[in-house]
């Protein structure tokens, strides 16, 4: 099949092919490179899963397997193995609100929504946390008028002794300092105006934070992305990781 242009490369494909499941019975399934740039293609334009392109397989397929495999932690773990080898000397912390599309704000209310009523009408907040080259190491979702602290706790479980974290003044609490002085790593997080305690804090450091601002925008490239259109959280949220997998491996790929 001819490669098209955000399908993915040899490279990326020899990474991830090992990771995946391979235990599939009875009919063969449809070849799962083909299916994964069915679901890039979806999030990257996104269009409707219906109107995925014959050339990728039954849009069923695509869909099925997308969420048979958020089920089954591939994606996470894809993730995880992916991003084992991340710069762990800076870390940065931030997040970022995307609208919620008509067509995804209609399913249950309930739980595995993370959608909320914020300045942007209903929207949900990406957390991320990524390490010194601006690459994502851990994310999670909630409502978009949910404060960034209390979320951030559950992303800094990989700080160790010597990293710097970096963050802006949302994140100055008394609870994500001590995770981080726990952690033997240094909080380089501005005070907010009201703080009668002072601490040690590197301008010149903090400037390094856009990386994780670069982060978002690199993702929001894909349009699935940028505006949700999923109804459920679980599902965007795998997308999400999907695409920073990616992000991962055009930083291998394009390392001499």
């Amino acid at each position: 099949m001819m490669r098209r242009r955000f399908d993915l490369t040899d490279f990326e494909w020899a990474v991830i092919e090992p990771l995946l499941p391979n235990n599939s019975r009875g009919v063969p399934r449809v070849d799962d490179r083909r299916v994964i740039n069915g679901i890039l293609w979806r999030f990257r334009t996104g269009s409707p899963w219906a109107d995925v392109p014959e050339r990728y397989g039954p849009h069923t397929t695509c869909y099925n397997r997308f969420v048979r495999w958020r089920r089954a932690g591939v994606w996470d773990r894809l993730l995880k193995a992916i991003s084992s080898a991340f710069d762990g000397d800076i870390q940065m912390i931030d997040s970022s609100c995307v609208r919620v599309h008509q067509h995804g704000a209609t399913g249950k209310k309930g739980a595995n929504r993370s959608m909320g009523r914020s300045r942007g009408g209903l929207t949900t907040k990406i957390h991320a946390l990524v390490d010194a080259d601006g690459l994502p190491i851990d994310l999670r979702l909630s409502e978009g008028q949910h404060a960034d602290c209390r979320y951030a706790e559950d992303l800094l479980t990989r700080l160790h002794a010597g990293t710097t974290l970096l963050a802006d003044r949302g994140y100055d609490t008394d609870a994500i300092r001590a995770t981080a002085n726990q952690a033997k790593a240094f909080a380089n997080i501005p005070a907010k105006r009201n703080r009668k305690k002072t601490f040690a804090f590197s301008s010149f450091l903090y400037r390094y934070r856009n990386l994780v601002e670069r982060f978002f925008n690199r993702i929001k490239e894909a349009r699935g992305i940028a505006t949700r259109y999923d109804k459920r959280a679980d599902n965007y949220l795998a997308a999400i990781k999907l695409f920073s997998v990616r992000l991962w491996l055009k930083r291998y790929e394009s390392t001499p």
